[in-house]
C-alpha cells in the first residue's frame, strides 16, 4: 500500500521563516510515513534543508520593498501574466498528477493575498477532485494586527468554504489567534493550535564544537537585517563581550556589495560570513545570540537554552515579530530591543542584561508543534 501523498504549498516574499518552518513541518510528516511534495514560490535559498520530501520550485517571485505591496520577479521586474499563468500551470499539474489526501496551504487565507491567481484555481480544482482532499490551512501564532473588518470576514468566508482544518503553530498559552485575528471565534472548530514548530531532532543531533564561547549575530536569510549587523559592530568594542569572537551571519538575498563592506569593516575577532546550515550547533554553543526576532529563530534560541537579543523587525505593516519578542520578554526568556530604537548603546546594554540574566532554561512553551501537525495530518489523511 503507497503511503498517503501531501501537497504543501508554501510562498515567502521576504525572509525565509515561511519556508524554512514548512521543511520543518514536511520533515515531521514524513517521519510518520507521509510522501510530501512541498511547492514553493519564493526565491532559491542556498541554506535550505530541503530533505525528506519532494521539492518543487515555481518560477520564483517576492516582495518588491518592505510594505509587501507589489511582486517582482527574480530580475525584479514586475510580475506579469506570462509568470502568473507558468505558475498557474505548474502548480495544477502537480495536484493532478499527485492526487493528494491533504492539501496544506501556508498561511492562506489569512494571508499571501497576492497570490490568490493561483491559490483560488488550486483551490477549485481540490473541492472538484475525487476523491476530495482534506484541506488544511497552516498558521503562525500571530498574524498582522489590521483594523480591516470586512477583510477580517472575507477570510472567515474562504476559510469555511473550502478548508476542512485551521493548524495554528503556537501555544495559546502564550498567545491565542484571537489576540491578533478578531474573528478566530468564527472558526474555532476548525482550529487546532499544535505548539510552536522546532526542530527538536536537529539539536539534540547537533553535537559538535562550532560556535563555542562565540556571539552569534544573525540577520536571517532575507533581505533585512543591514542595520543589525552594522550596529553589532559598533558596539562589539563598548560591550562586556567585547573579547568574545562575534560571528555575523548575514542573509543570502543581503546585496553582496553590502556583505563585502561589511566584511571590509569587521576588525580582529569578528567573522563576517553567509548564513550557515549548521546555525542550530551555533545556538548551542554561543555565550549569546543576538538576532531579528522571527518566529523560528527565537523558537531556536529557546530550544537551545541559549541567552539571547532580539531586534523584531518592524517594516512596513509588520508587527508580529515585534509582539512575540515583547511577550517573551515578559517572560524572562529573552531580551529585546525594538527595531526603532536600535543603537550600539542600547544593544551594549541589552547585552549586560542578557550576561546578568539566567539563561532561559525550560520555557515552559508548548514547542512539539511539528510532531503534533504531523500526527493530525496523519489522521486526516487516512480518512
Amino acid at each position: 500500500m503507497s503511503a498517503p501523498k501531501v501537497l504543501f504549498y508554501v510562498q515567502h516574499l521576504l525572509g525565509i521563516g515561511h519556508v524554512k518552518r514548512a521543511t520543518t513541518l514536511a520533515r515531521a510528516m514524513a517521519a510518520k510515513g507521509l510522501e510530501v511534495t512541498m511547492v514553493s514560490g519564493g526565491e532559491d535559498i542556498p541554506v535550505l534543508d530541503a530533505s525528506g520530501m519532494n521539492f518543487v520550485q515555481l518560477p520564483p517571485v517576492r516582495a518588491s520593498d518592505r510594505t509587501f505591496q507589489g511582486l517582482v520577479d527574480e530580475k525584479g521586474e514586475p510580475v506579469g501574466e506570462d509568470i502568473k499563468d507558468v505558475r498557474r500551470r505548474i502548480l495544477l499539474k502537480e495536484f493532478e498528477n499527485l492526487r493528494p489526501s491533504v492539501l496544506l496551504i501556508e498561511l492562506y487565507p489569512f494571508g499571501r493575498r497576492q497570490l490568490q491567481f493561483e491559490i483560488q484555481p488550486l483551490l477549485e480544482a481540490a473541492i472538484a477532485a475525487t476523491p476530495r482532499p482534506q484541506i488544511v490551512s497552516s498558521v503562525r501564532d500571530i498574524l498582522v494586527e489590521r483594523n480591516r473588518p470586512k477583510r477580517d470576514a472575507e477570510m472567515v468566508e474562504t476559510a469555511k468554504r473550502y478548508f476542512d482544518h485551521v493548524l495554528v503553530h503556537g501555544d495559546p498559552a502564550l498567545i491565542p489567534l484571537d489576540r491578533t485575528f478578531p474573528r478566530a471565534a468564527d472558526i474555532s472548530g476548525m482550529m487546532h493550535y499544535t505548539g510552536y514548530v522546532v526542530e527538536h531532532e536537529k539539536i539534540a543531533g547537533a553535537t559538535g564544537h562550532q560556535g563555542e564561547g562565540e556571539v552569534i549575530v544573525s540577520s536571517g536569510s532575507g533581505a533585512v537585517g543591514e542595520l543589525l549587523l552594522r550596529t553589532a559592530l559598533k558596539a562589539r568594542p563598548l560591550s562586556i563581550l567585547a573579547d568574545a569572537r562575534w560571528r555575523l551571519l548575514a542573509g543570502y538575498s543581503l546585496s553582496e556589495d553590502v556583505f563585502q563592506d561589511i566584511k571590509r569593516e569587521a576588525g580582529s575577532g569578528v567573522v563576517v560570513e553567509r548564513a550557515r546550515t549548521d546555525f542550530i550547533e551555533l545556538l548551542k554553543n554561543c555565550v549569546l545570540s543576538i538576532s531579528q526576532g522571527g518566529y523560528n529563530t527565537v523558537m531556536e534560541v529557546l530550544a537551545t537554552g541559549a541567552r539571547g537579543v532580539a531586534v523584531p523587525y518592524a517594516g512596513g505593516q509588520e508587527t508580529e515579530q515585534t509582539l512575540r519578542a515583547k511577550l517573551l520578554e515578559e517572560r524572562g526568556l529573552i531580551h529585546q530591543i525594538p527595531e526603532g530604537e536600535l543603537t550600539e548603546h542600547r544593544l551594549v546594554e541589552k547585552i549586560a542584561s542578557a550576561m546578568e540574566s539566567q539563561p532561559p532554561g525550560n520555557s515552559g512553551i508548548d514547542t512539539a508543534g511539528a510532531e503534533n501537525s504531523a500526527k493530525l495530518i496523519s489522521e486526516w489523511a487516512a480518512l
